[in-house]
């Protein structure tokens, strides 16, 4: 979809400095962008690569200047690019209807503006929203419920009375609403501990590909508003996440444990269960929560097991300068000997 920077800096709230008039098509990197393209500058070290950009028009901190360039000023260009891209990008229009090799039961109830495509299983009891799509050889269980605007990827399953809020985005191989792991011994055995909880997924999540989330045992299991999820993640048994948390690939948070609202966890953090981390924790790269432990509001922590970043930090250092110390206290215990 063809637009202006006129209308575009007024769908941002934007000052411009430039043409108005000057037509933006797409989005792109500096390098490789055309003259219609929109791009945006966030660093002075990337100002020469923007500067000998085709692109014509540029997002950019308020006083910005590149030479024939239109500028549109903005407190923080990134986030307006995903705005602009968002606004900008034509998106194909909605396809709608039953492809022949579906198989639904005569229960389902699906909005008239639904997709469901090739080879799809959906049981009795399941619910689709308006403007959802089913891609091909996803399985619906008996009871499942999708919401408006959702989009679900080539084999996605949802187990029975899984919910999904509206303008959900699940990716392909994603498994939603499975037992959880709880067993309990006895009797020289593993006895299965029932998994007959439920799963509720809020509105304007987004789920990644082969991502896990197992259902409640007893309780839900609950994610919410606005969470991003990456590949490869395992969500346990009756773990519930707040509003806008964001979650790398291959992070495993077991079960009963708590993410308040805009918690960060870095790739393969691993999360014991029964912890709690309160609104805004940030927890990095590797790093491995205890059984039960509290990670508190706002508090960034690192390494196994997790510490604050500062004294984790130091633990790090004093840990390179071991084989150091070592070469010194043999040459000390040397030195006695003789």
């Amino acid at each position: 979809m063809t637009r202006t920077a006129g209308e575009l800096a007024e769908y941002l709230h934007a000052a411009l400095v430039g043409d108005a008039d000057a037509l933006l098509a797409g989005v792109a990197g500096p390098d490789s962008a055309r003259a219609e393209d929109l791009i945006y500058l966030d660093s002075p070290r990337h100002q020469e690569r923007v500067a000998e950009s085709g692109a014509r028009c540029v997002l950019a901190s308020p006083g910005t200047r590149l030479g024939g360039k239109t500028i549109l000023e903005v407190r923080d260009p990134k986030l307006a690019f995903a705005k602009a891209a968002a606004w900008l990008t034509l998106k194909s229009e909605a396809a709608f209807g039953v492809h022949e090799s579906a198989v639904i039961a005569p229960s389902a109830r699906l909005a008239p503006s639904a997709f469901i495509g090739p080879y799809v299983v959906i049981e009795g009891g399941v619910e689709i929203g308006a403007g959802s799509v089913i891609e091909a050889f996803c399985f619906l269980g008996r009871g499942a419920r999708v919401g408006e605007g959702c989009r679900l990827h080539p084999r996605v399953t949802l187990y029975p009375e899984a919910s999904l809020g509206d303008r959900v985005e699940v990716h392909s191989g994603a498994v939603i609403g499975s037992d959880g792991f709880g067993y309990v011994f006895g009797e020289g055995r593993w006895w299965k501990f029932p998994q007959i909880g439920a799963l509720e997924i809020g509105d304007d999540v987004e789920i990644g590909a082969n991502v896990t989330i197992d259902r409640g045992s007893l309780e839900t299991t609950r994610i919410g508003n606005g969470v991003k999820i990456d590949n490869l993640v395992q969500v346990a048994h009756n773990v519930r996440i707040g509003e806008n948390s964001v979650i790398a690939s291959q992070v495993g948070i077991s079960g009963s444990s708590t993410l308040g609202k805009r918690v960060m966890l870095g790739g393969q953090v691993g999360v014991a269960d029964h912890c709690t981390l309160e609104d805004g924790a940030i927890v990095g790269a590797q790093s491995g929560i205890a059984t039960g432990k509290i990670v508190r509001q706002g508090q960034t922590v690192w390494g196994s097991p997790a510490r604050p970043l500062e004294q984790a930090k130091k633990q790090f250092a004093s840990i390179a300068r071991l084989p150091t110390l070592a070469a010194r206290v043999r040459k000390l215990e040397e030195r006695d000997e003789e």
